[in-house]
């Protein structure tokens, strides 16, 4: 995916032209000819058409065209294609095919063709084109233009799936060194000029280019390759083929500025190195060493897509190691990163082995959302931490402060949704309750709509330690396993964990002799010493002080997971 912009590029510049403001001044070529697509109805941006999404995509579940045979043949020149054609996807080929016809450039680009080259199967097709945003949409009216800087061209098919078009794009940094800043008209404005000059983040990226210039604006080799589908052949500005072949991570131009222009690179690099199984070169990494200290300046919103976009790959152990190496985890997990301080070289065994069961998790196909991802990576600092249990009933329980204050800072700066926040803390605080440290009714416990996905946790916890593999087995036999302490749990002011509340005797206080005294004191033993296993522990201590109904709840009741099972 590209950021998107539409500004015009500065003066003295080469031949580029400024997206049209209004997406629509472009008209579709009149041909005569009528294709199906051009029946169905054109959708809006957002502003202007409040449709839900889903009801978009099933007006456009009819789209048809015909089928690949209008493509030219794939090797008119004679060569032999460099890409099997039957591993293109037909619905990109059916955009390449209209865009061509109506006299644009467009080609495959991207990891796409990278991954395609390497052998593997992508899981989509982006098309790059020489067309405007405006272009595109007057020529296929299944299409929306998304993006409110530089416009991106979403081409919706059968099933929901999409097919994205961008306009080809030239690197404002690249522009500005060849062609020098414009004159200022006052020593003030020159001096600020000056200023910004020297930081390299690009905040702008907002011209059209040339194939060339789109290409060479790219951030590694690898993904600056375009494939000519009418000649079958792979086009290649940048040695991007040389670097798949050496199987080599490198930027395009010199990697201490273009990791600086985006540090968000930095977590691509990682993340390619470990899905794709490739070296980072020596260059590249250690430009990436330097430009950790810039991440902190990049949007928080992309920085956390980042960081989930490694842990839904299913390679969440290699990049989160190597970012350990760069010291990266403290800008994306504090928590993590003060973990492996605190704890030492065996809590890093730990979290790693955590991470490696998430991975075998995902790798076998398994639908996890962001809060599960998130939880089970959290779940050994929230052991570890200790855990204060208020005695008050309006206060619901809680995880640790770090984890509290990590959740709290991504909902504030990274726009991360408040619910995905909210199950997660509750994901977490529900470990407690399996393993047995707090005691709650099983009916009560199992209905809650959290319990399924809290018990996913669980058992990521128990495959990466091995402990509690018993109270797994038992409440996956519906049973209630054995109370264990909670370690490390503590009350306000740092007492140590409170005991069980003796059950009242409803006969009251026995005053009829030293014998009978001592008969009573017996008996009150003994149903001490049973009482627990009598009472399912609904008398435990944390019965009151759990009965809250706090505001941030995901059930409908807004009552914590832990918090409703004492209701009966």
């Amino acid at each position: 995916m590209t950021r998107d912009s539409t500004e015009t590029p500065p003066a003295g510049g080469p031949t580029l032209q400024p997206a049209p403001d209004d997406a629509r001044e472009v008209a579709a070529s009149e041909d005569g000819s009528l294709d199906p697509l051009e029946v169905l109805p054109v959708p809006y941006a957002a502003e202007e058409n409040p449709i839900a999404m889903s009801a978009f995509t099933e007006i456009l579940s009819e789209d048809t065209l015909p089928e690949t045979e209008f493509l030219p043949e794939p090797t008119p020149s004679g060569r032999r294609a460099e890409i099997d054609p039957d591993k293109l996807d037909p619905d990109a080929l059916k955009v390449i095919h209209r865009l061509h016809s109506h006299g644009h450039q467009a080609y495959l680009v991207g990891g796409c063709v990278r991954d395609l080259m390497l052998g593997r199967t992508p899981k989509d097709f982006d098309i790059a084109t020489s067309a405007h945003p405006g272009e595109v949409r007057a020529i296929f009216r299944n299409c929306r233009l998304i993006g409110r800087r530089f416009r991106l061209a979403h081409i919706y098919f059968k099933g929901g799936k999409i097919i994205e078009v961008s306009t080809f794009r030239a690197n404002p940094t690249e522009l500005d060194a060849s062609n020098g800043e414009a004159p200022a008209e006052n020593g003030e404005e020159e001096g600020s000029e000056a200023e910004e000059s020297q930081d390299l983040l690009i905040t702008h990226d907002n011209v059209f280019g040339t194939a060339e210039q789109d290409a060479r604006r790219r951030d590694f080799t690898m993904n600056g390759l375009f494939y000519e589908v009418a000649e079958g052949q792979v086009i290649d500005y940048v040695r991007g083929r040389r670097d798949i072949d050496e199987r080599y991570i490198r930027t395009i131009g010199d990697p201490e500025i273009r990791m600086r222009e985006d540090p968000v690179r930095i977590l691509r690099a990682v993340r390619f190195a470990a899905k794709l199984g490739l070296d980072i070169e020596s260059r590249t990494y250690a430009a990436m060493e330097g430009a950790v200290e810039d991440l902190p300046r990049c949007a928080p919103a992309r920085l956390l897509e980042e960081t989930f976009r490694l842990i839904r790959g299913g390679v969440a152990a290699p990049t989160l190691r190597l970012l350990a190496a760069l010291d990266a985890l403290k800008v994306l997990l504090p928590p993590v990163a003060a973990y492996f301080k605190e704890q030492g070289r065996r809590s890093q065994d730990t979290f790693y082995a955590y991470a490696e069961a998430l991975d075998r998790r995902v790798s076998s196909g398994e639908p996890l959302d962001d809060a599960i991802l998130l939880a089970a990576l959290l779940v050994p600092i929230a052991q570890t931490a200790p855990v204060v249990e208020s005695q008050d009933p309006s206060v619901r329980p809680s995880v640790a402060q770090a984890i509290e204050d990590l959740l709290a800072e991504f909902v504030q700066s990274a726009r991360l949704p408040r619910r995905i926040a909210e199950r997660c803390r509750l994901l977490l605080i529900a470990q407690r309750t399996l393993t047995g440290e707090r005691r709650r009714r099983t009916g009560a416990f199992r209905r809650h709509p959290l319990f399924n996905d809290a018990l996913i946790v669980f058992e990521i916890a128990v495959e990466a330690t091995g402990q509690y593999r018993e109270a797994l087995e038992a409440w996956k036999r519906g049973e209630l396993p054995p109370v264990k302490p909670a370690e490390g749990t503590s009350t306000e002011g740092g007492e140590a964990p409170r005991k069980r509340r003796r059950r009242r005797r409803r006969g009251g206080r026995n005053k009829t002799g030293a014998g009978e005294g001592a008969s009573a004191s017996a008996a009150a033993g003994a149903e001490s010493s049973g009482g627990e296993a009598s009472d399912s522990g609904d008398s435990d201590d944390d019965s009151g002080g759990d009965a809250d109904s706090g505001d941030d709840s995901e059930s409908g009741a807004d009552s914590d997971i832990d918090s409703e099972s004492d209701e009966g």
